[in-house]
């Protein structure tokens, strides 16, 4: 198995996300000023999803998904400015009776009469931003997914070998990080050393990096802690990286150690529910661990354009031996 560095800590970050703390994040990025009280930033965001409420104004509010957060753009103000008062209201009361999460108005449009009371009242906050719509939402829903990602710390050192995430795992002591100072000298990028968070994405993709503190530090038994990219230079690492194999490093044990001998059959590991490609190479003196780890990163990429270099091979093996039987038996039955 992957081993956790500590405790298993794969969660999910969504589960109730404060409107103060979303806020506070992304207020200067995203240009966000609070138009409510502060004390209306108490509620908590649970879906990553945005809704606008244009249609639930017009009268349908069948469906109306007021978990999420609610903006409003140019479309929602300019089609209440076609209301009279009365009408007005009436389609702010729509919406403000539901508990909303949070409003935000974008393009710096102005606060439609009626609204910030209806919503001060219920403790909804409303946030106002210069940023056009579409842009807006599309930065807001990456931030939202950033932080609903589940997210683990793994144990292991991660490499960027030909383009392939490389994750290399293993007992203390056994050489990843001395594995991953080889290839780092043959022209391969460290992603992390010791520690590795691991956050998934959508379309179950996993991107592995360092910690804020460790960076691109590593640590060698013998020698310490070293930087690596002050040593190797900016082409030495990367900040992250998407894990694609975990290589898992094993002191070799013939009664114990089941090494694949042929590779017909993917073996995979799963972190964070994602099945990982995974290759045990087992470890003793004369091992160039670095080749081998080219060489799984390579074939990974074989695979993944179509190729199968031990499928392909299985399969001209037995055509040759269905060929073989077919000649014994034809030289059985010829007499002459």
């Amino acid at each position: 198995m992957i081993r956790p560095a500590g405790d298993e800590c794969a969660r999910d970050k969504m589960a109730g996300l404060p409107v103060r703390e979303l806020f506070e994040k992304i207020r200067e990025e995203l240009h966000l000023t609070l138009v409510t009280d502060p004390e209306t930033l108490s509620r908590e965001i649970t879906t990553t999803d945005i809704h606008r409420p244009g249609l639930a104004m017009a009268g349908y509010t069948d469906y109306f998904l007021d978990e999420r957060v609610q903006i409003l753009g140019e479309t929602e103000i300019s089609y209440l400015k076609t209301l009279d008062e009365g009408g007005r209201l009436a389609a702010l009361d729509r919406v403000c009776g539901f508990p909303l999460v949070c409003l935000i108005i974008t393009k710096s449009l102005e606060v439609p009469e009626g609204l910030l009371e209806r919503l001060e009242s219920h403790g909804t906050a409303v946030l106002r931003t210069p940023m056009d719509t579409t842009p807006f939402i599309h930065a807001l829903t990456g931030y939202l997914r950033d932080a609903a990602a589940l997210t683990t710390t793994i144990h292991g050192t991660m490499v960027d070998v030909y383009g392939v995430g490389l994750m290399l795992a293993g007992a203390s002591g056994i050489g990843k990080s001395e594995c991953a100072l080889d290839l780092v000298e043959r022209g391969h990028r460290l992603v992390a050393d010791d520690v590795v968070t691991i956050v998934r994405k959508e379309d179950d993709i996993l991107i592995g990096a360092g910690s804020e503190l460790l960076k691109h530090h590593m640590e060698l038994r013998g020698i310490g802690i070293i930087d690596i990219r002050t040593m190797f230079g900016i082409r030495a690492v990367r900040a992250m990286k998407r894990l694609e194999v975990v290589v898992r490093l094993e002191e070799w044990d013939e009664d114990r150690l089941n090494a694949e001998r042929l590779g017909l059959d993917d073996r995979t590991v799963e972190i964070l529910g994602v099945p990982i490609t995974t290759a045990t190479i087992p470890i003793f003196p004369g091992k160039n661990l670095s080749v081998l780890s080219e060489v799984i990163a390579l074939n990974y990429l074989q695979k993944a354009y179509g190729q199968h270099p031990a499928r392909e091979f299985n399969e001209r093996l037995r055509e040759w031996m269905r060929k073989q039987a077919a000649l014994r038996q034809e030289h059985r039955h010829d007499l002459e």
